[in-house]
């Protein structure tokens, strides 16, 4: 028996995708990426904002046409928020399978398989799907934020830490089948340990993976401001593993919006904290996401956000118009923002950060850094590659190095010396420096 997986969504779903593979896996099912040759369909959804909801709808109607007589399962965090609607609306989907379920995948199994077996998910036992040389450390589940945006907590529940000892056996066992660039995400990392008895923080797990001989880059995503310690920052900058890399989303720079979008801190304090950060570790790079047309923002405050995206010349950034989603408190608040209004704002930040981007990334000609190299096109005869500056998931953009092929290369640490610059991504060419 055969099983085709499409995953949706952020490198957080990505993990229930590996941890479903790995389930599979052990009962004896081959995991193919011909979808026309399998017996067994699943889609692994997203349910975050509109988009994320109609791409997710529109995949599982598709794998419905192509049925025939194979059995279908929708999973995921669409599923979790939608799962009645969904059994009736979709009723061709065999198997409705939310989050709150996933403690017993095996029923799924069985079901399909009619075994009495019973295997469950396992960290240990991914089927990664990540390029051979790179994976992700999922830290936490849940959050406890309550953006009034965002309905992440109405899926995904309440902040919960993995336990220190279990995330460092996953990672030893990441390293063991060959990983040596690991990033940890969470819907909150900066948040870990604050829950549990251990006493452990997000610095004091950074330290000890970096002791991990094979792992030669360690990066962490999704810093929420406030909880961003001095501890933190000078891990980050004494440890030679740890990418100078801070993700720190900040979604508005004004009082007036951060307020209603329930996000703790303000201006002052965000300027703070990047002059902070940029005066302890000069070359780190500063990555942010943006959403503008939430609810009451006036011309008044996106020129505030654009002023302040201007000054702090962000080395990442990322925009996102303001998703309506029903259950959160934004979904009550008015005026609401028209979308011409809003792509038209987005239009002009992004503007603006491509002038920022490109002025950086000319200023990183003729220095030379250590990459990670992920891949090789014949086709363009180049390969692809990232330095500290670039995270792994396909958002900041890479490196490419016009070459012929050199066997052993892919999955190695390389010197690249940058020889051309534009928005996005950069050229460079091999360094014997």
């Amino acid at each position: 028996m055969k099983l085709g997986m499409i995953s949706l969504g952020c490198a957080k779903n990505l993990i229930d995708t590996e941890l479903f593979l790995g389930v599979a896996k052990k009962y004896q099912i081959e995991i193919t990426n011909e979808l026309n040759q399998a017996d067994i369909l699943v889609v692994n959804t997203c349910g975050f904002i509109e988009s994320a909801k109609k791409e997710a709808i529109d995949t599982i109607l598709d794998l419905v046409e192509q049925k025939r007589n194979r059995t279908i399962i929708a999973m995921g965090c669409l599923v979790e928020r939608y799962l009645e609607d969904l059994k009736q609306e979709i009723p061709e989907v065999d198997i409705y399978f939310p989050i709150q379920d996933y403690d017993h995948i095996d029923e799924v199994f069985q079901k399909i398989l009619h075994t009495d077996h019973s295997y469950v998910m396992n960290y240990t036992q991914r089927v990664l799907t990540t390029l051979p040389h790179t994976a992700y450390l999922r830290i936490s589940e849940g959050c406890n934020n309550r953006c009034s945006y965002c309905a992440i907590p109405l899926i995904r529940g309440h902040f919960k830490s993995r336990t220190f000892d279990s995330l460092l056996e996953e990672a030893r066992c990441l390293a063991d089948q060959g990983v040596k660039e690991i990033t940890l995400i969470g819907q909150d990392t900066t948040r870990y340990g604050t829950d549990l008895t251990e006493g452990k923080t997000l610095a004091d797990l950074l330290h000890e993976l970096s002791k991990i001989a094979s792992f030669q880059m360690i990066r962490v995503l999704y810093l929420y401001p406030d909880e961003i310690t001095e501890d933190l920052i000078a891990e980050i900058k004494i440890n030679p593993k740890i990418a100078k890399y801070f993700d720190i989303p900040i979604q508005h720079a004004s009082d007036h919006m951060l307020s209603a979008m329930n996000r703790r801190g303000n201006q002052e304090f965000l300027t703070h904290l990047i002059q902070s950060i940029r005066k302890q570790i000069p070359h780190a790079v500063i990555r942010t996401t943006l959403i503008v047309g939430f609810p009451g923002e006036t011309k008044e405050d996106f020129h505030i956000l654009y002023d302040f995206v201007a000054s702090q010349k962000f080395n990442r950034l990322g925009v996102f118009t303001y998703s309506d989603e029903e259950d959160t408190p934004g979904f009550e608040m008015y005026p609401k923002i028209d979308l011409p209004t809003m792509n038209k704002r987005k239009n002009k930040i992004m503007e603006l950060q491509n002038r920022i981007s490109l002025q950086y990334h000319q200023s990183l000609i003729h220095q030379t850094f250590d990459c990670i190299i992920d891949s090789y096109s014949d086709r363009y005869q180049r390969y692809t590659a990232r330095s500290y500056h670039y995270a792994p998931d396909d958002v900041d953009g890479a490196i490419y190095i016009f070459s012929a092929f050199v066997e052993g290369y892919i999955g190695t640490i390389r010197k690249v010396k940058i020889v051309e610059a534009t928005a996005y991504d950069l050229i460079g060419e091999w360094s014997t420096k």
